[in-house]
């Protein structure tokens, strides 16, 4: 939890309302924001957003968070709690969630959540058994090492185990999204993270059943982020910019000079 001007709660690193001046040495203007958020400024200024005023990035990684573009500036709510779209009850009768809750999206469509669930489901199975769902290149003693970047690989090669368990994070993202499109319609909505990395694998089946939960009106496009694992460093360089006087940084800036080697 962050305003601009001070980290208000970090359970992990231990910070609650630390001014953000705190954080630098040098007597300089700072400014503080949330990782998400700050990666969806870059997409917007920078990126896949660059010419949308309204739309989702949504960052699919070890966990699920979405940051909310409007007017071409993250939009946090009230307290900074907007954009949590990974702790959407998506199947309020399903798996517990981290966070205390239920059948959050977050359980079933995250990078490590697919993982997860493969590993626990093959693991469970006897590769030997007739019928077993297990792949017979992932035995269940290296189950435990599968990655969501290898459930994709077996979902394309047919292997039924990752077919279900990539179904069920497609479901459960399409039905979360058909929300958010609902009410706030997005011009688009960007993929980002690592399991957006999967391509049409995971965009294709996605933009199909979006569509098909929204009966009476068109689901907005999905579009891949432009900034990949450099769009939060790009956004926190656009706010020290904007806390140092300069509004409109990064309007005017190449994509291609901003991912070449020498920014990366």
């Amino acid at each position: 939890m962050v305003t601009a001007e001070a980290a208000l709660y970090s359970a992990n690193i231990g910070w609650r309302d630390v001014p953000a001046t705190d954080l630098v040495p040098l007597d300089v203007p700072v400014m503080l924001g949330h990782d998400v958020r700050t990666g969806g400024l870059a997409e917007s200024v920078l990126g896949a957003g660059r010419e949308l005023s309204d739309f989702l990035f949504l960052p699919i990684g070890t966990g699920i968070a979405g940051a909310t573009i409007l007017q071409g500036e993250p939009y946090g709510g009230s307290a900074g709690w907007g954009g949590e779209i990974g702790h959407i009850p998506v199947f309020p009768e399903g798996e517990p969630c981290a966070c205390g809750q239920i059948g959050c999206l977050e359980t079933y469509a995250s990078a490590s959540a697919v993982a997860r669930r493969y590993s626990t489901r093959a693991a469970a199975s006897s590769p030997a058994a007739p019928g077993s769902p297990v792949a017979a290149s992932v035995t269940a003693s290296a189950a435990a090492s599968v990655t969501a970047e290898r459930v994709a690989a077996l979902t394309v090669s047919g292997d039924p185990l990752a077919t279900e368990i990539w179904g069920e994070a497609v479901e459960a993202l399409s039905l979360a999204l058909a929300s958010y499109t609902l009410l706030l319609d997005p011009s688009a909505i960007v993929l980002g993270g690592g399991l957006a990395e999967a391509g049409t694998v995971l965009s294709a089946p996605l933009a199909e059943r979006l569509q098909k939960r929204l009966a009476f009106r068109q689901a907005p496009p999905l579009r891949q982020a432009a900034l990949g694992m450099s769009a939060g460093m790009l956004g926190a360089a656009l706010l020290g910019w904007r806390a140092a006087g300069f509004a409109d940084a990064g309007t005017t800036w190449s994509l291609d000079v901003l991912k070449s080697p020498r920014v990366a």
